[in-house]
C-alpha cells in the first residue's frame, strides 16, 4: 500500500514526521480524509485532533490547535500554531486551562474577550480528549 510523508510543524519545532497511509483532519469547511496521491490543496484547520492511520499499527491521534494543511501528491505538511502528541500533554495543566476558560466565559462582564476564552476552552478540551485521561 502506498504512503505519504506527514509533517506537523509548529513555530517551536517539528512535532511529527512519519510515513502514513491516511490522515483525517478537520478543516474549517468540514472533515477531510487524505490518502496518497491526493489532489494538491491548502486549507485552514480547526482546533481539533487529527488521526494518522498506518498499515499494521494502531491509529495515532495528535492534538492540533489551528493552522494550515498543505497537501501534495506524496507529502502533507501541517503548519500548526501548536501541536502535541498524547504523551507530551500535561493533563492537569489542560484541566486548569479548561476551568479558567469556563470561568471567563461564565462572567458577564464587558471586559472579557469571549472569542479568546472560547478558543482557550477548545484548545484545552482538545488536549484533554487526545490525552485519553
Amino acid at each position: 500500500m502506498s504512503t505519504f510523508l506527514l509533517e506537523i510543524v509548529t513555530p517551536e519545532r517539528k512535532v511529527y514526521a512519519e510515513q502514513a497511509n491516511m490522515l483525517v483532519a478537520k478543516g474549517v469547511a468540514g472533515e477531510l480524509g487524505i490518502l496518497p496521491n491526493h489532489i494538491p490543496l491548502v486549507t485552514p484547520l480547526k482546533i481539533s485532533s487529527i488521526t494518522v492511520k498506518k498499515q499494521g499499527s494502531k491509529d495515532e491521534i495528535i492534538a492540533v490547535n489551528g493552522g494550515f494543511m498543505e497537501v501534495r501528491k506524496d507529502k502533507v505538511v501541517i503548519l500548526a500554531e501548536s501541536a502535541e502528541l498524547p504523551a507530551d500533554i500535561d493533563v492537569e495543566r489542560a484541566r486548569a486551562a479548561k476551568e479558567r476558560a469556563e470561568k471567563r466565559l461564565a462572567e458577564k462582564q464587558s471586559n472579557v474577550d469571549f472569542k479568546r476564552a472560547e478558543a482557550a476552552l477548545q484548545r484545552a478540551l482538545n488536549r484533554i480528549s487526545v490525552s485519553g485521561k
